[in-house]
């Protein structure tokens, strides 16, 4: 079967992590959306939509990953497919229709859709053409996927992606290492070639899942609970406490107390402080000390900020959304719902405002633009200390988001 995965018109509702991805890019659980949603498709070949400012990012960087056929960009053929927004979990095998149908959300988007469209292009999706809209005339089939809205949905959803994702586990032999640490619940623990848990370290899985994946390193006396995964070569500082709900992307550092968060790759919290109910991206450092809010104390809805709009959530408890390449200082304060830009930097001795626009330098006294060539020399600073090439993809990337923030943060 054919499957077609496309981003929309909604994928500023992600923001700040969709400026520098697309939308199915984002992680929940152990994987990405896409993985999810190619995991329980089962395509036979893939055609992903997406702006175009992300062609070849997906050609250089997502399909040389994927074990089958990919275009982007393409229109469809005359054959049958399924056409799948970006923003779908996953989390069963999906059935397909028997006869062109679609499964639209609330708000009258297209969640899924089987249909032949020869023709149908990314544009029409992002136009919402006639073309494009016909689709929603469609026969309705049973709803099987979750239509994410926002990026505290993905954060409120990452418990069952990463029990859903611990799934492809079953079966394995979990060989559990000697040594001076505590195991709850192993067979519930699965442990990769080269990890290291130092002494007193504690693996409780007696409320879901723990999969530390290669070369994962673990300091003297930390506490992990399940459910969390922590990515290749993660590196837990001592004495931390990483609570159920966490993911932490490849290379990342974490310390302190984190809980029910997705930290992408590359990303550095080694310190004390507390991050709860948040979503950070790659290339993020959180200076020693740095802390979330994420239950306001009236026990009340949190409210985000874009700009100038308040965004109602719908959540109790919701910490900060924080952008690629951003960074704060010492000692940083987050409010409940906060939103930290792509590559906006925080130095501010009290609570910091609850929207810093990307390419921002926020302090007490004021808010100035951190300039784009500045912004690139620090990022291949931060690539080197990491091993990291620095490609013209990167560069690129970082030019679209300080060409596109101030049009969608607002």
């Amino acid at each position: 079967m054919h499957a077609v995965i496309f981003e929309g018109q909604l994928w500023n509702r992600f923001l700040p992590l969709s400026l520098s991805r697309p939308v199915f890019s984002l992680a929940t659980g152990m994987t990405t959306l896409l993985a999810k949603q190619i995991r329980h498709l089962k395509p036979d070949r893939l055609t992903l939509w997406v702006r175009p400012e992300f062609e070849t990012y997906c050609r250089d960087r997502i399909a040389p990953k994927l074990d089958l056929p990919v275009a982007v960009n393409q229109p469809l053929d005359d054959q049958p497919a399924l056409i799948c927004s970006g923003r779908t979990l996953h989390l069963q095998l999906f059935e397909y229709p028997n006869e062109p149908a679609v499964d639209l959300d609330d708000e009258k988007f297209v969640r899924t859709a089987f249909a032949i469209c020869p023709g149908l292009s990314p544009s029409d999706v992002l136009n919402r053409t006639d073309k494009w809209m016909k689709l929603l005339e469609l026969p309705q089939m049973m709803q099987q996927t979750r239509m994410a809205q926002s990026l505290w949905d993905l954060v409120s959803w990452n418990e069952e992606s990463l029990i859903e994702d611990s799934t492809r586990f079953r079966g394995k032999p979990a060989a559990k290492p000697a040594g001076p640490f505590h195991l709850v619940n192993p067979d519930e623990i699965w442990i990769g070639d080269g990890v290291t848990l130092k002494p007193g370290v504690v693996l409780d899985a007696s409320k879901g899942p723990i999969v530390l994946d290669e070369h994962v390193t673990v300091g003297a006396n930390s506490v992990i609970e399940g459910p969390c995964f922590l990515g290749p070569y993660v590196r837990v500082s001592p004495l931390s406490n990483i609570k159920g709900g966490c993911s932490v992307g490849m290379m990342s550092r974490v310390g302190g107390e984190v809980a029910n968060s997705v930290i992408l790759g590359y990303s550095n919290k080694a310190h004390h402080g507390f991050l709860g109910d948040s979503y950070v991206g790659k290339w993020v450092n959180l200076g020693a000390g740095t802390t979330t809010s994420n239950l306001k104390n009236t026990y009340g809805e949190i409210t985000a900020h874009l700009g100038e709009r308040a965004l109602p959530t719908g959540r109790r408890f919701l910490g900060s959304m924080i952008g690629d390449h951003a960074k704060t200082a010492i000692n940083t304060t987050l409010v409940a719902g906060s939103y930290v830009g792509f590559s906006g930097m925080v130095a501010c001795d009290g609570f910091i405002p609850a929207f810093t626009p990307s390419y921002t330098y926020c302090t007490d006294d004021t808010r100035e633009p951190y300039r784009l060539d500045k912004a690139i020399e620090v990022a291949q600073r931060v690539f080197a200390r990491r091993d990291r090439a620095w490609t013209d993809a990167d560069e690129q990337i970082m030019r679209y988001v300080a060409r596109t923030a101030p049009q969608v943060e607002k």
